[in-house]
């Protein structure tokens, strides 16, 4: 597989690290500072820090924490959850993260991307998108951890987030996340195929080839969560990340 961007999803919530399943059935997976002293001997590529839980109980980033945590990274980290406001976006960038991912405010202020974007470059926005199938099987975008629907389909609203100056796009399949099963190729490439800024693939990856299936795909980067936490589906917590001659790099 060519080399792209493989990157750990942390979730964060009340500082500790967990593991969701369809986005529900938080499981403890451990202690953050831990995970990242890992990840930094695995050397990882990047690291995706999001508070899962900021933005349905209304509340903004734990600073001391996310600062703590980005202190003992020496990779690059993106830190999304609980980001209403420049303010709260600027504070992120002061506590050492890199970039900024950005879901549930956009459908309450589209112009935060903009002015992110004027100070620390496109480049440092992810826009996020957390999509499901409703009833009739089409995908749908939705909002604040996948509980409020927001009528988009992930193309127009990728489409939307690239015109309001995204610099990529994390794809986050709700139906996916925890299984193992895989990811949603065939929306994968839907939204790869309608913008030109890079799209992160998340949701039910569980093999070193189905990164390869998402890159043949469209993806400009895979992520994961489970595969680096648990040591195979149903089995213990291990963190672990993949070495280069496993990737067959």
């Amino acid at each position: 597989m060519a080399r792209v961007r493989i990157i750990p999803v942390l979730l964060l919530s009340k500082g500790g690290l967990y593991k969701t399943i369809n986005f529900k059935n938080a499981k403890y997976v451990g202690d953050p500072i831990n995970a990242v002293k890992i990840f930094n001997e695995k050397e990882a590529d990047e690291l995706i820090l999001l508070d899962y839980t900021a933005s349905v109980e209304k509340r903004g980033p734990d600073f001391v924490k996310i600062a703590e945590i980005a202190g003992e990274a020496f990779m690059p980290m993106a830190y999304g959850g609980g980001i209403r406001n420049w303010e709260t976006a600027k504070r992120v960038f002061d506590s050492g993260y890199e970039k900024v991912v950005l879901n549930s405010v956009l459908f309450e202020d589209k112009t935060i991307i903009a002015k992110i974007a004027e100070v620390y470059g496109s480049q440092a926005v992810v826009g996020s998108m957390d999509i499901k199938k409703n009833l009739f099987g089409k995908y749908k975008v939705f909002s604040h951890s996948g509980t409020k629907a927001t009528g988009f389909s992930p193309v127009e609203w990728a489409k939307e987030l690239e015109q309001l100056g995204a610099g990529e796009i994390m794809l986050n399949n709700i139906d996916k996340d925890g299984t193992w099963d895989g990811y949603a190729l065939d929306i994968l490439k839907e939204v790869t195929h309608a913008v030109s800024i890079p799209v992160i693939a998340c949701g039910g990856a569980g093999s070193f080839e189905d990164f390869e299936k998402a890159v043949n795909n469209g993806a400009s980067a895979v992520a994961a969560g489970s595969m680096f936490v648990f040591q195979k589906k149903g089995m213990g917590v291990l963190i672990s990340f993949p070495t280069n001659r496993q990737l067959k790099v």
